[in-house]
């Protein structure tokens, strides 16, 4: 029987599942969002949303020892500096009108290699804007509407499978007499193929 057990194992012993919940803490906090195993994702989860609460909780008290304090009790799991700052500078400040769940789990599908069912891991309210790109190589910096959580969702799984977007050009549609014609230059390819092999 399993009562009581709280946390999956993952395939891994303690520490290195330990040093995995961190690197990938990181990784989210700095991106604002991570694909990765379902699994991990759901271990990942409440690990991200107690470090946000522990730097709310010190940014609440307006004591220096506190916020101090709370950096100290973050900075056990989070070594880069740089993340740290942002998560007391940033991102705490940011959910500090929200009592929890500062995280999202989206599911992607599953991976092509292994067939892993995929999810992204976001922080709540980091829309994702990607900018388009122009021909010559150059970013554009056009403000692109958010489409929501499904349109986000169908646009990650859609750069998840490499599929490219679809082709919006008439010159690059082909149409059916085009179709047609490589059928039918199939069709004779074969046909005297056959004809040279008797």
């Amino acid at each position: 029987m399993r009562h009581r057990v709280a946390h999956r194992k993952l395939g891994r012993t303690s520490e290195h599942r330990l040093a995995l919940l961190r690197n990938q803490a990181v990784a989210l906090l700095r991106h604002e969002r991570i694909e990765t195993t379902v699994p991990r994702a759901k271990e990942l989860r409440p690990f991200v949303e107690r470090l946000i609460t522990l730097a709310k909780r010190g940014l609440a008290s307006e004591e220096q020892s506190k916020i101090v304090h709370a950096r100290r009790l973050v900075r056990r799991e989070i070594a880069d500096p740089i993340v740290l700052s942002k998560l007391f500078d940033g991102i705490a400040p940011r959910f500090s009108a929200r009592a929890g769940g500062y995280t999202r789990l989206l599911r992607l599908g599953v991976r092509r290699g292994d067939s892993a069912e995929v999810a992204q891991v976001e922080l709540v309210g980091s829309e994702y804007v990607q900018a388009p790109v122009k021909s010559d190589g150059e970013e554009t910096t056009v403000e692109v509407k958010s489409k929501g959580v499904g349109g986000r969702l169908r646009a990650a799984a859609q750069r998840m499978r490499g599929k490219a977007s679809k082709p919006t050009d008439e010159a690059s549609i082909p149409n059916n007499a085009d179709k047609k014609s490589r059928r039918a230059s199939k069709k004779t390819k074969t046909a005297e193929k056959k004809s040279t092999d008797k």
